[in-house]
């Protein structure tokens, strides 16, 4: 699951990061509310961590125009502000949720959990032939025993597993997994996905990852 932290605060936002990606979250982060609405009209986003107070465009007016789009992505907005009056505006402004800081780690992803759950928890443990990917675990298991994956590699069998037969180019699989930002080659796509691959068939797996030439990647079962 990708999500967009918009945090002006940078040892915060750094903070932060390091949170998401220990619990398995590809993570694109942002210091101001123009960027993050850039970002977000990418729509390749599952949900966002907005704060309220940061320049060049705050959190709330980055919701506001977001869903005056129809854009419907789960929004948890992050503020030094408690007060009732503006965890009402960000509410009626269409945001799943509000917490205010200073917070704890844990319900911060608890909360995170929450606003996602109708698109991921209605899921919990995706299944493509005899293979099964729990999310809340992270393991890959098959009846002949289970791998616990690493945070790219769940990222990755994860975005095929919600795409099964959809052929997925590499550049996208970038973007996804590795997000506009990084410096990593695009072979390292090649790099993970050899790595499932190796996975699946030490579980004796009956789907596999077949590649389309020039064209990119898809899970597919055994005999197709």
């Amino acid at each position: 699951m990708r999500i967009l932290l918009a945090e002006d605060e940078r040892p915060l936002s750094k903070a932060l990061v390091k949170i998401f990606e220990k619990n398995n979250y590809a993570v694109d982060a942002v210091y101001d509310g123009a960027d993050a609405l850039d970002y977000l009209e990418s729509g390749c986003y599952d949900a966002a961590v907005l704060d309220i107070m940061m320049p060049k465009m705050d959190g709330i007016t980055v919701l506001k125009t977001i869903r005056g789009k129809g854009n419907q992505i789960p929004v948890l907005m992050l503020t030094a502000k408690s007060e009732i009056e503006d965890r009402v505006t960000g509410l009626d402004s269409g945001a799943n949720d509000y917490l205010p800081k200073p917070f704890d780690s844990r319900e911060l992803l608890a909360r995170l959990r929450s606003i996602t759950r109708s698109k991921a928890e209605a899921d919990k443990k995706l299944t493509a032939g005899n293979i099964t990917l729990d999310r809340a675990t992270f393991e890959l298991s098959s009846p002949t025993g289970s791998f616990r994956l690493a945070n790219k590699e769940y990222q990755l069998m994860e975005f095929l597993m919600t795409n099964p037969h959809h052929i997925l180019s590499a550049e996208r699989m970038m973007e996804k997994i590795w997000g506009y930002d990084s410096e990593a080659e695009i072979n390292v796509v090649w790099v993970y996905i050899s790595y499932l691959r190796k996975k699946l068939t030490a579980l004796h797996a009956d789907i596999q990852i077949k590649s389309s030439r020039n064209a990119g990647y898809s899970l597919e079962n055994c005999d197709d």
